[in-house]
């Protein structure tokens, strides 16, 4: 297969950026196509056919069409040439999928809804947080980083020794999550996660996959 990929989604996405991430740093040239969730009447009906859940990101590449992050991302790693993005050794897939699981089951939910959104969202909009959402929401992202730093032990990177698909679900929450003064005072409690942050920030694809507006995360 030789086409171009075409993913679908919105740049303001933390999932749709880490479909992004996961292309860069294969090198692989794609067509983002705009799906905004969040206007007025929802996505478009043509859009039904790419994501029954109507969610953001989907995905084309010749023939292939897919839909959910760990599968894009699982299949950009495996068909396209460039460094392999998933560990090789069961111990080292393994950390990096549980990293993924938690990202997806309680960091992103707690850091980007329950404090970015409720700090930084709503007080540029003008509206009040709710804080007993982001007192609860601070005890998670203190348990999730807790387990991050962790599982990390003495890697440079989150499951390895080389940037893998953990890094990348990680990466495009705290980018978000640091933008919120909670979030950089409890960051600061994890000396362990900032030679992490530092490198995966630092990264050209990082730079690559930067938002132009970040007023409505979404998965």
């Amino acid at each position: 297969m030789t086409g171009k990929p075409r993913l679908f989604g919105a740049d303001y996405s933390v999932y749709v950026r880490i479909a992004r991430l996961a292309l860069a740093e294969k090198a692989v040239e794609y067509e983002l196509v705009p799906v905004d969730i969040f206007s007025p009447d929802g996505p478009p009906d043509w859009y039904l056919e790419r994501h029954p859940f109507r969610r953001i990101p989907a995905f084309e590449h010749d023939t292939v069409r897919l839909y959910e992050t760990s599968a894009i991302t699982r299949y950009v790693d495996e068909a396209f040439d460039g460094p392999a993005l998933q560990p090789t050794d069961p111990a080292g897939r393994a950390r990096m999928n549980q990293i993924i699981g938690i990202i997806d089951a309680y960091a992103y939910r707690a850091m980007v809804w329950g404090i970015y959104v409720e700090r930084v969202s709503k007080t540029r909009r003008g509206e009040s947080s709710n804080e007993a959402l982001i007192a609860a929401s601070l005890k998670t992202a203190k348990t999730c980083l807790a387990a991050l730093a962790a599982i990390k032990g003495d890697h440079p990177w989150l499951a390895a020794d080389r940037p893998t698909l953990a890094d990348l679900y990680a990466a495009p929450v705290f980018a978000y999550f640091l933008n919120a003064p909670e979030g950089r005072d409890l960051f600061d409690r994890f000396p362990a996660l900032a030679g992490w942050w530092s490198g995966i920030s630092k990264r050209s694809s990082f730079a690559a996959t930067e938002p132009v507006s970040r007023s409505a995360p979404a998965s």
